[in-house]
């Protein structure tokens, strides 16, 4: 915070998706209404995994755990930016913006380590079914996500202590709706070689690193699946996985297209950054609930308890 204030820097500025005055009520409802869905669908599979004692099994509460870190992840971007659309105001204090990046990691990292222990889950629950309950014991569990928040958590405070140390010059805009934090580099007059360095050794070790660990996952569940004899064997066993897959293509090909667009202020830029920020979470409860019998049987008997309270 001492660089921040020996530059005079006290806020940025947040340019948003448009500056035409006539899309900003369209570009609030829209959002406002991705906004409302996805905490609320990600709320209900909550819900219905925590109301349900046939759910309480490692499939179910990794999936709860990628429920309310997909709900973390939006908040730290939509609401700011109705915020500013409702104010017609553009700017984030220097704090402000320092924090959305500190959690945007946060929550970011943690989808891409919740996905991998996913399929190392869905790879034991295929391929070694006798031990699944052995393997997949409730230590292990609690140990996979307590690792990766750990893990999430100090990667994101180091690199927002980095930040910390940074001065800035007269140029504050940011050509995104949230603070990003390749952006926000960009911006600094000092020297931000150990932040690149973290940046890039960290961005290749998410980007290498688990989608190995999920790729050998499903090589030997497809493996695993080819060798079950009868056809309704093998597509029982494929539709346990089939949400997770569907929720890892999702993630992983928005995420790419976003660390691969040439100029993420673009409009094309601009639509991958919407995609990997605001719609793919507000996907994830749908996939999951749509292609999953358990998950739709539990959220029925809730709506059904509701209607008859009412």
């Amino acid at each position: 915070m001492g660089a921040g204030n020996q530059t005079g820097v006290s806020q940025f500025l947040l340019l948003g998706l448009s500056d035409d005055p006539e899309l900003q009520p369209l570009l609030c409802g829209l959002f406002l209404s991705v906004f409302v869905v996805t905490v609320l669908g990600n709320l209900l599979i909550i819900l219905a995994v925590s109301s349900d004692s046939q759910l309480h099994t490692p499939m179910y509460f990794f999936l709860c755990n990628l429920s309310f870190a997909d709900v973390c992840f939006t908040s730290t971007t939509v609401p700011k930016m109705l915020m500013n659309i409702q104010t017609q105001s553009k700017s984030i204090s220097y704090a402000g913006c320092i924090t959305q990046m500190y959690f945007f990691m946060v929550f970011g990292v943690m989808d891409t380590f919740l996905l991998t222990v996913m399929a190392y889950d869905r790879f034991v629950a295929i391929c070694h079914p006798l031990h699944y309950t052995v393997i997949m014991n409730p230590c292990l569990c609690g140990l996979l996500v307590l690792v990766s928040w750990f893990t999430s958590l100090l990667y994101s405070l180091i690199q927002s202590l980095l930040m910390l140390q940074l001065s800035f010059c007269t140029n504050w805009v940011i050509p995104h709706f949230y603070c990003e934090l390749a952006q926000v580099l960009t911006l600094a007059c000092s020297d931000t070689l150990i932040n690149y360095i973290l940046l890039y050794m960290v961005t290749g070790f998410l980007g290498i690193v688990p989608f190995s660990g999920i790729l050998f996952s499903y090589t030997h569940i497809v493996s695993s699946i080819l060798r079950i004899p009868s056809a309704h064997g093998k597509y029982k066993a494929f539709s346990t996985c089939a949400s997770h897959l569907s929720v890892v293509s999702l993630f992983y090909g928005t995420g790419l297209g976003m660390y691969l667009s040439s100029d993420s202020s673009s409009w094309k830029g601009m639509i991958t950054l919407v995609m990997y920020t605001v719609v793919t979470p507000m996907l994830n409860p749908f996939i999951y609930s749509l292609r999953n019998r358990d998950i739709k049987k539990v959220l029925q008997k809730v709506f059904r308890r509701t209607l008859c309270v009412q």
